[in-house]
């Protein structure tokens, strides 16, 4: 059963000190959402989904690509960019290939809100052409269209959580079968 838009899946996490959050833009691939919505999960990270989308909330492919991370996950979904924008203040980053900034010269503020675009078509250009300051890119050979959504996203993530020193994430792993030495 699709949710109705504007509803959380579940509810807010406690709040953070820093809180990031990653929005979707009419996302058509539910194998990228799921891998997003993973990354998302795992970082702590607030999901956002605009409408409309190219598959169903309760498609198998999203569900299989987040695997059982849902739990962890905060999700909100909405109807449209309108709805989107009369929920939400910024500062908002719009990623595209035709941004004129590099992701990691962008110094990101808590409470930013990392925009991605359509896999097919990106986001709309009037949309960028009015926020020109805040297009952000990946760096790219010439010629290539674009990274996978997914890859985009979970390298923005991580570039936003390093210039904030990784907040409440582990950052040392243990074996299972040995001690590290200290």
């Amino acid at each position: 059963m699709e949710p109705s838009f504007s509803e959380k899946a579940k509810e807010p996490q406690e709040k953070q000190e820093h809180v990031l959050n990653i929005v979707l833009a009419e996302p058509q691939i539910p194998q990228n959402t799921g891998n997003i919505a993973r990354t998302c999960a795992v970082t702590g990270a607030r999901l956002h989904l605009i409408g409309p989308m190219g598959f169903s909330i309760d498609d198998k492919k999203l569900k299989r690509a987040g695997l059982d991370y849902w739990n962890l996950l905060d999700i909100t979904y909405y109807k449209d960019f309108s709805d989107f924008y009369s929920k939400n203040k910024g500062p908002f980053y719009y990623f595209t290939t035709k941004g004129r900034h590099i992701y990691s010269e962008v110094s990101y503020p808590e409470n930013a809100y990392l925009i991605f675009g359509r896999e097919d078509a990106g986001l709309p250009e009037e949309l960028l052409f009015n926020n020109a300051d805040r297009c952000i890119r990946l760096p790219m050979i010439e010629g290539a269209r674009s990274l996978n959504l997914s890859n985009t996203v979970a390298i923005a993530v991580y570039e936003v959580l390093r210039q904030w020193n990784f907040p409440a994430l582990s950052v040392a792993g243990q074996l299972r079968n040995y001690k590290w030495k200290d």
